[in-house]
């Protein structure tokens, strides 16, 4: 269960006590999550998402907090499908819950997936097109922090032990991480991106999109890299086999939205590629660095390093099945 500290009806009443809300008629833990303790409050009427936010290594940074709460204001006012942080009496929508940050925001309904199918990546694919307009607006940036810079911090960190996670694993990487070093895209269009579009924060109700969550990777960058990001999430079956009929739909959604232009569709492999040594490079180090006692089992990165090896042999967007 990830959620990391515990309160008690005495503490959740005192932060309560700072909205104009109805009395709270019960709550319970959320066992989703891997950064911060989550809980679903209960009023008479509505339904809320309390979250503490924890001091961990992998923890939210304080700092960066008003900037997703703002995003999801503002996406919120755009008619993004994205949970609203609820005002307090004072005008703030951060307080504090048992010493740590924490806040309130709405209760979105429906369920997420864990074996997307086509007409749903065609769903997410048009939601995230949206997203990425309604950010036009927003007066707030915050940079990528888990861009190429990172990546290579991270594998530094775990050169040594890479190939406990598989043979070879330290070379691949070397090799890999120097040709995207060398052929990252410049000059796309930019823009708010979610930067962790996964299905697990993706909420469905009858078909339809109800609900992106999670924006704390939220940040600046490239919009064809959100993009990227989603193809590995929702176009790799268990097995790690890609599905083009997937990406297919992922991108025809999206384009219906708002079209890429060509110098995106002709980066799209490398940005692919890049995504996917992202996520090799975390879970690995989370992998090779999990504490004795930890309360989430790190994911594998061994997935990843096969989506990265697809990657590398894609020589176009069609490989994709995105359609000129």
């Amino acid at each position: 269960m990830a959620v990391f500290t515990q309160i008690n009806k005495a503490q959740l009443a005192e932060f309560m006590a700072h909205y104009v809300l109805p009395e709270v008629t019960g709550f319970k833990g959320i066992a989703a999550g891997v950064q911060n303790s989550n809980f679903i409050v209960e009023t008479s009427n509505e339904k809320y998402i309390l979250t503490i936010y924890e001091d961990t290594e992998t923890g939210v940074n304080p700092d960066d907090l008003p900037y997703f709460l703002g995003l999801m204001q503002h996406l919120a006012a755009q008619g993004i499908k994205c949970p609203t942080p609820i005002a307090r009496k004072n005008g703030t929508v951060l307080g504090k819950l048992v010493e740590r940050p924490a806040a309130l925001v709405s209760f979105l309904p429906g369920r997420g997936t864990i074996t997307p199918k086509p007409r749903q990546c065609s769903a997410i694919g048009a939601a995230l097109a949206e997203l990425h307009l309604a950010g036009a607006g927003f007066n707030m940036q915050r940079a990528n922090r888990q861009g190429p810079k990172n990546w290579r911090s991270l594998f530094e960190a775990s050169q040594a032990r890479a190939d406990e996670a598989s043979p070879g694993l330290a070379d691949f990487m070397s090799q890999e991480l120097a040709r995207l070093e060398a052929t990252w895209p410049q000059g796309l269009p930019e823009g708010v991106i979610h930067a962790d579009l996964f299905p697990d924060n993706v909420f469905f109700e009858r078909g339809h999109v109800s609900g992106l969550i999670d924006f704390y990777f939220a940040c600046h960058d490239m919009l064809a890299y959100d993009l990227a990001i989603m193809l590995n999430a929702w176009c790799f079956e268990a097995d790690v086999n890609f599905n083009i009929t997937k990406a297919r739909a992922l991108l025809a959604g999206y384009q219906s939205v708002r079209p890429m232009s060509a110098a995106e569709i002709e980066a799209l492999p490398i940005l692919a590629a890049g995504a996917a040594m992202r996520f090799l490079t975390t879970r690995l180090y989370d992998w090779l660095n999990r504490p004795e006692k930890a309360l989430v089992m790190p994911k594998n990165p061994v997935d990843y390093l096969r989506r990265l090896r697809f990657h590398r042999h894609v020589t176009s967007a069609a490989d994709y099945g995105l359609e000129s």
